[in-house]
């Protein structure tokens, strides 16, 4: 549950494959969060005009259609209604990292990084603590 809402933290996905959403999802399980996913920019934007998601991870680029994840960080940015909702860019490379901060983004993490102890810090900026797992 959110510590500020009551409510479990809401993220949505876009835009990456089923590997790599399902190494996604397994990291925010440890937060117990609902998330959604979608596969396309348009499809971002209409999900977030429809409801409201404390955090958006965006994959560099969207793997149904190869565009640019930057688009939907600049499309929200654009966008009153949305553009306070947190989003970061996932991916590896320190360049795209840096134009997605520039754009308005958030620091985010790479794919290489979902085990890092600085990943789960900072998803829990946006998401509370993470939740204890039974052993």
């Amino acid at each position: 549950m959110s510590a500020v809402s009551g409510r479990k933290p809401r993220v949505l996905d876009v835009g990456n494959c089923d590997p790599d959403h399902a190494a996604i999802r397994r990291l925010l399980d440890r937060f117990d969060t609902h998330v959604d996913r979608v596969m396309f920019v348009d499809e971002a934007m209409a999900a977030l005009r429809e409801s409201t998601y404390d955090l958006v991870l965006v994959n560099r680029l969207v793997f149904a259609d190869s565009s640019d994840g930057l688009e939907l960080v600049t499309r929200m940015q654009a966008d009153p209604q949305i553009r306070d909702t947190p989003v970061m860019m996932i991916s590896n490379f320190a360049d795209a990292q840096q134009r997605a901060v520039a754009a308005g983004a958030r620091p985010g993490f790479g794919k290489s990084a979902l085990d890092d102890p600085r990943t789960m810090a900072l998803l829990s900026s946006y998401l509370g603590a993470p939740v204890p797992h039974p052993r």
